[in-house]
């Protein structure tokens, strides 16, 4: 079996001190982050308030997607 090696690369000074600060968070904050816009977002419905409804409903994904991007960086590291 032929094993491929990933081009070598390093991170950006930008990525680099984001991962550094967002790694000092515990990986449940972005749970609770996505559990409150649901939440926020069905009490904007209620209230009627559809279009900010959506908005605020869109932003679970975002909060899961950077909660996975978060665990990964601390278990694989950035380089």
């Amino acid at each position: 079996m032929r094993t491929i090696t990933p081009p070598e690369h390093t991170e950006g000074a930008v990525a680099r001190t984001i991962e550094e600060q967002t790694a000092k968070l515990p990986s449940d904050t972005f749970l609770w982050l996505a559990g409150g816009s649901i939440i926020t977002s069905l009490v904007l419905k209620i209230l009627r308030k559809d279009e900010a409804s959506i908005f605020v409903g869109q932003w679970a994904p975002t909060f899961l997607i950077l909660g996975l991007y978060n665990k990964l960086v601390k278990l694989l590291g950035s380089d």
